[in-house]
C-alpha cells in the first residue's frame, strides 16, 4: 500500500491505447455539482450506508469458517460463493461476461521447512533466523557454497545515478541486500526521495532486480523500522504456500533462492567476514556500493508444487450514457489461511486485512445498486485474490483485464479500513498524484475533513496494494483511508484503547474481528469513496496524473 519513482514503468505506460476523446478536456470542478443534482436520490442513499452494511459481511468473512481465506483452498470456495451472493442482491450485473469471476491462474509452491543455511560457520534455523524459497519449478534447488558479495541496497536506478551493481558480475553468486532504499536513514543527504520510499526500496524490486542482474541468490537484511514491520510478518508471510502467476519459464529467470536473514544473523555473517555490518551499511547510503564478502552460504530448498485456479471477482453497475467506460474499485478478499502446526488459534482470520475492505466494497455496491438514475458511466467492482503474495490478483487483471484499459476511467482502492473511528483527516496515500484528489478534496470537506498524507510514507505503502496495478497500466489510481486525528474526545479515548488491543495483530492469527470495534471511521471513508466515484463516473472529462507524477497515459 505508497509513493516513489518507476521510470522502468514508462515503456508500459506508453503502450497505453488512447483514451476516448471526453479525455481532452479538463476536469472541471463544476462538474461535481452537476453530476450531484442529477442523481436525484444521492443525499438519501449517501446516509444510507451504515454501519450494519459494513459489519455484517465483516463479520462474516472474518470468521473461522473461512478458514482465513487462503486463495485456491475452501476459505476461498466460501468465500467467492457469498461475494457473488452478495453482488447479486445488490442488483449488479456479472462483470466478465455472464461470469462474475475471472480464472487466475496460479503456481502453488511450498518449501519444505525442514532446511537450514549455512554461511561459513553459522547455521540458521529456518523462521528462527532466516527463511529461504524458490520461485522455480524444481523439486530441489540450491546454493552451494555461492559466494556472498554485499550489494547495499541492491538498486540499479539511472534517473537517480546509482547502480549498486555497477562493474559487477553477480553470475552464480549470492547478493546480500539492504531493505528499503538510500534515502530512510539519510533524509539530508539528497538521496531519492528522503524518508519516502521509493519502489527500490521494496523486497520485490530487490529480488526482481537481482534476477535480472544473473544472481544465483538474493538475501535481504531484515530491520524493523526500514521495512515497516516486525521479523514475524516475514516468517509468517513468507512460509508455507507461496503463489506466483503462471510463468512459461517455469520460473527459470528468477534467481534460484530468495531470502531474508534476521539482523543478528546478519551481524554475525558479516563478523565472520571480518566486516562491520554498521560499517558498510553506512558506505552504502552515501552512494552506489559493492563488496565481494569472502564467505559462501549454502541451502537447499526442496520445494512440493501444483499449478492451480484462483478467481477475481468482478461485478458491473451499467453505466447509463457511457456504458464502455468504467470506474473501477477494488479490494482484496485473501487472506494467509491457517497453519495447522501452530499450537491454539490457527487460523489467520484478516478481519482488518482484508475483511474491511472487502465488506466495504459490497457496502458500496449496495449503494450504487440504489441509486437513481445510475451513473453516465459503468462502476465495476473488483474483488482480487492473491494480493498477500504479491498483488497477484490485480497484476494478472492488469495485464488480462476484463475492461480494456484504455476504457477504464479510474481507479479506487479500499485496503485495511479505519476500525479506530470517525477522524477528521483523510491520509492519502502517494498524495500529489493524480486528479483524483480533487474529487477527494470536495468529497471530504463535505465531511469536514481535510486531505493529509499518510503517517508513514517510508513504509511504502503505495506498492503494497492493488491500486498500484491500475497505476503501472497509465490508470488514475486512487487509495486514502481514515486519517489519526480522532473527530472527537472520546473516539480518541476508543482510539488509544483499540490500538493497545490491535497494535502487532498485521498478518497474525489476532487480526479477528471485533464486536467493539467502531466502524463509523469505514462507513465515514466509504460515503467519501462512493461520493468520489459517483462524481468521477459523471463528470465530462476524465481524471489525469498530475505532471509531476511518474505514471502517465499516452493521450
Amino acid at each position: 500500500m505508497k509513493k516513489m519513482f518507476l521510470p522502468m514503468l514508462v515503456p508500459a505506460l506508453l503502450g497505453v491505447i488512447a483514451c476516448t476523446p471526453s479525455n481532452d478536456t479538463t476536469t472541471s470542478k463544476d462538474d461535481s455539482a452537476k453530476s450531484m443534482a442529477a442523481t436525484s436520490n444521492f443525499d438519501s442513499v449517501y446516509n444510507s450506508i451504515s454501519d450494519a452494511d459494513i459489519r455484517e459481511p465483516l463479520k462474516t468473512l472474518a470468521s473461522d469458517e473461512f478458514e482465513g481465506r487462503l486463495p485456491t483452498t475452501e476459505g476461498e470456495k466460501k468465500t467467492i460463493d457469498f461475494l457473488v451472493s452478495e453482488f447479486k442482491k445488490a442488483g449488479l450485473k456479472p462483470g466478465n461476461g455472464d461470469s462474475f469471476l475471472q480464472k487466475v491462474e496460479l503456481m502453488e509452491i511450498t518449501a519444505d521447512a525442514d532446511m537450514t543455511m549455512t554461511i561459513g560457520d553459522n547455521t540458521f534455523a529456518y523462521k528462527e533466523d532466516m527463511v529461504a524459497s524458490s520461485k522455480r519449478e524444481q523439486n530441489t534447488v540450491s546454493l552451494e557454497n555461492s559466494e556472498l558479495v554485499f550489494v547495499g541496497y541492491g538498486v540499479n536506478a539511472p534517473e537517480y545515478n546509482w547502480n549498486d551493481y555497477e562493474g559487477l558480475d553477480v553470475e552464480g553468486k549470492t547478493v546480500v541486500i539492504l531493505i528499503n532504499d538510500p534515502g530512510f536513514e539519510n533524509p539530508k543527504g539528497g538521496k531519492f526521495q528522503g524518508t519516502t520510499m521509493t519502489y527500490y526500496g521494496r523486497w520485490s524490486y530487490k529480488y526482481e532486480e537481482a534476477s535480472r542482474q544473473g544472481a544465483a541468490g538474493a538475501i535481504i537484511v531484515h530491520e524493523t523500522a526500514p521495512a515497516s514491520y516486525g521479523w514475524s510478518v516475514v516468517a509468517n508471510s513468507w512460509s508455507g504456500p507461496q503463489y506466483g502467476l503462471v510463468s512459461k519459464d517455469k520460473g527459470a529467470s528468477r534467481v534460484a533462492v530468495e531470502g531474508w536473514l534476521t539482523l543478528d544473523a546478519a551481524k554475525k555473517v558479516f563478523s565472520d567476514a571480518g566486516l562491520n555490518f554498521d560499517e558498510e551499511k553506512a558506505n552504502a547510503m552515501k552512494g552506489p556500493y559493492n563488496k565481494a564478502m569472502d564467505i559462501a552460504a549454502s541451502v537447499t530448498v526442496k520445494n512440493t508444487f501444483k499449478k492451480s485456479e484462483s478467481n477475481n471477482v468482478i461485478a458491473t453497475l451499467e453505466g447509463s450514457e457511457m456504458p464502455n467506460e468504467h470506474v473501477i474499485y477494488t479490494a482484496h478478499w485473501d487472506h494467509l489461511g491457517k497453519d495447522e502446526s501452530k499450537e491454539g488459534d490457527q487460523i489467520y482470520n484478516g478481519a482488518h486485512d482484508n475483511a474491511t475492505g472487502t465488506a466495504a466494497i459490497l457496502a458500496m455496491a449496495k449503494a450504487y445498486g440504489e441509486l437513481t438514475p445510475a451513473p453516465k458511466r459503468s462502476v465495476s467492482f473488483l474483488v482480487v485474490t492473491a494480493e498477500e503474495q504479491g498483488l497477484l490478483g490485480s497484476k494478472y487483471y492488469a495485464s488480462n483485464p476484463v475492461i480494456p484499459i484504455e476504457n477504464t476511467v479510474a481507479n479506487i482502492n479500499m485496503d485495511a479500513m479505519n476500525v479506530l473511528g470517525k477522524t477528521k483527516n483523510v491520509a492519502v496515500v502517494g498524495m500529489g498524484k493524480s486528479e483524483m484528489e480533487d474529487y477527494l478534496k470536495s468529497a471530504a470537506s463535505k465531511q469536514g475533513r481535510t486531505l493529509t498524507q499518510e503517517d508513514r510514507p517510508e513504509a511504502g505503502y503505495y506498492y503494497r496494494s492493488d491500486h498500484f496495478s491500475f497505476a503501472k497500466q497509465g490508470v488514475p489510481a486512487l487509495y486514502a483511508e481514515g486519517g489519526n486525528e480522532p473527530a472527537d474526545e472520546e473516539t480518541a479515548k476508543y482510539r488509544k484503547r483499540m490500538n493497545v488491543i490491535v497494535t502487532g495483530c498485521y498478518h497474525q492469527v489476532c487480526d479477528e474481528y471485533r464486536d467493539d470495534w467502531d466502524l463509523s471511521g469505514i462507513v465515514q471513508d466509504t460515503q467519501m469513496l462512493f461520493d468520489v466515484g459517483v462524481n468521477v463516473s459523471n463528470a465530462e472529462a476524465w481524471p489525469k496524473w498530475n505532471e509531476s507524477s511518474e505514471f502517465q497515459r499516452a493521450y
